[in-house]
């Protein structure tokens, strides 16, 4: 696998990301951390029947025979599938059951869009083990919000290319604090959509219109990660 040496071309500057890692946490820098901590670990590791990126990954690869286009084409379509499911089922109740269907569907559709990401990367040769890796795939959730919160952890990548991100060896606590910058972001995002929120409130039609939502952005995520992760020379992986 990439990235056991340092790239020249991945900074981190003054220090700065482990001094504010080091801010102690407020009730809202722990629930951040929580949203991130289970991104990941159910995103990516996977849990009970929630497969983890490395899972479905391999399933898509043997699916394709081995054929890494055509196996990012089938987790975009498996994923498209999952979020129409959830979507139209979180929102088939409207208005009355949006307080609690809202939220579910918020963390079922960022876990499948985490997985989506991980297991794209994973096809495409990476190590979704590597932390670097992980916070790569983060990242890659907030699409181009994703050069201002590597600006304010103190990290840049060459090219804006967050496969340089992946490929590096970082220090923990900068990572820590661009990670807990992705959740505040993601989190930051729920309820903006005002076209979603209308939808949802009529019984229905909010299902039809949560399953268009989510597999809009899966789509749109699933195309990110492609640009995002290039595949690894064989003596990368």
């Amino acid at each position: 696998m990439a990235g056991k040496g340092r790239n020249a071309d991945v900074t981190t500057r003054g220090g700065a990301a482990p001094d504010r890692a080091g801010q102690p946490e407020g009730g809202l820098n722990a629930a951040a951390t929580r949203f991130i901590e289970r991104l990941m670990a159910v995103g990516i590791d996977g849990l009970g029947p929630f497969d983890s990126a490395r899972t479905v990954a391999a399933g898509a690869l043997k699916h394709a025979r081995g054929d890494d286009e055509q196996a990012l084409r089938v987790l975009v379509r498996d994923h498209r599938q999952l979020g129409a499911v959830g979507g139209f089922a979180t929102g088939l109740g409207g208005f009355f059951t949006m307080p609690v269907s809202l939220p579910a569907n918020v963390l079922e559709f960022y876990l499948l869009a985490t997985r989506l990401t991980a297991a794209t990367a994973a096809v495409r040769g990476y190590d979704v083990d590597k932390p670097e890796v992980r916070s790569a795939v983060l990242l890659t959730l907030v699409g181009a919000d994703s050069d201002d919160l590597l600006k304010k952890a103190g990290l840049k990548t060459p090219g804006g290319k967050l496969s340089s991100l992946a490929t590096d060896r970082l220090p923990a606590p900068a990572l820590m604090v661009l990670n807990k910058a992705v959740a505040f972001r993601l989190v930051g995002r729920v309820g903006q959509s005002a076209f979603s929120r209308l939808g949802r409130a009529v019984p229905v039609v909010g299902g039809l219109v949560g399953a268009g939502v989510d597999v809009y952005m899966l789509s749109r995520i699933g195309r990110q990660a492609a640009k995002e992760f290039p595949p690894l020379a064989p003596g990368e992986r």
